[in-house]
């Protein structure tokens, strides 16, 4: 299948997990993928990926904490490929700890990644999105929220806070846009295999019953399966889709 082929897209978090395997899958798919990262390294992989396997891929270091550097890259990837077609806001960040021991640093660098780099992102592109989706082309915006956005979870307080942010900036954005032709949706995982979750690492003297009620039997997921959630909905396969919270949690949010 080619969904994308001519079209161009603008990821976040493209150096590793979800971001990566949605940059390869985009790029395997005929897209013209712009990948922002802050970790140069690990983007300048991704991109070897991608441009061994004939895939076309544009790095660009960038701290989307900043709008500045958001309306950059919007504009860098306009600038190299005639137009945006797909914002894939996937970049984030987690910690897990006492809610007394959460820092203002902590608090304010959570937010500035989670929510305020993707405020920021959007907001650059949609009206390059917009003239995409009146062409007829793709023109969406698909955010990362999380289950941890649409239930509480012990020891994530500041992560909660931040996805449950992403839901309603997500459905505030879509109403706003309702009689346009763009389309802006949230993917809701849930623990997904990559070195995010990886890195985790647990506050000390938790209580683990409070944990088990956002576990999954089903385990995890792979990047990969999260990578195709992403693309269905950014493709026009995804086109009644407007506003929706698409929960991939295998089952933990389900009751």
């Amino acid at each position: 299948m080619s969904r994308f082929d001519g079209q161009t897209a603008l990821l976040t978090g493209a150096a590793s997990g979800i971001g990566r395997a949605t940059a390869i899958l985009l790029a395997s798919e005929g897209a013209n993928v712009v990948g922002c990262d802050i970790n140069a390294d690990a983007l300048s992989e991704t991109e070897q990926l991608i441009v061994d396997a004939g895939g076309v891929f544009t790095p660009l270091t960038v701290d989307i904490a900043n709008r500045s550097a958001c309306q950059g890259a919007v504009a860098d990837a306009v600038a190299a490929f005639g137009g945006l077609d797909v914002v894939g806001n996937i970049a984030g960040i987690v910690r897990h700890e006492h809610v007394a021991d959460v820092t203002e640093e902590q608090w304010r660098t959570m937010f500035g990644v989670n929510v305020d780099g993707m405020f920021w992102m959007s907001q650059a592109a949609i009206p390059h999105l917009l003239q995409s989706a009146e062409e007829g082309k793709l023109g969406n915006i698909v955010n990362i929220a999380s289950n941890a956005g649409l239930m509480g979870q012990a020891y994530t307080v500041n992560y909660c806070a931040t996805k449950g942010a992403v839901v309603n900036l997500t459905k505030a954005l879509a109403m706003e846009f309702v009689k346009t032709p763009l389309r802006i949706n949230a993917v809701a995982p849930g623990g997904t295999d990559t070195n995010l979750v990886a890195n985790f690492k647990m506050a000390e003297n938790i209580d683990f019953d409070l944990m088990m009620r956002y576990t999954s039997s089903r385990g995890m997921s792979a990047a990969e399966d999260l990578a195709r959630v992403i693309a269905f909905v950014a493709s026009a396969d995804g086109k009644p889709f407007h506003g929706a919270v698409v929960s991939a949690d295998n089952g933990i949010t389900s009751g």
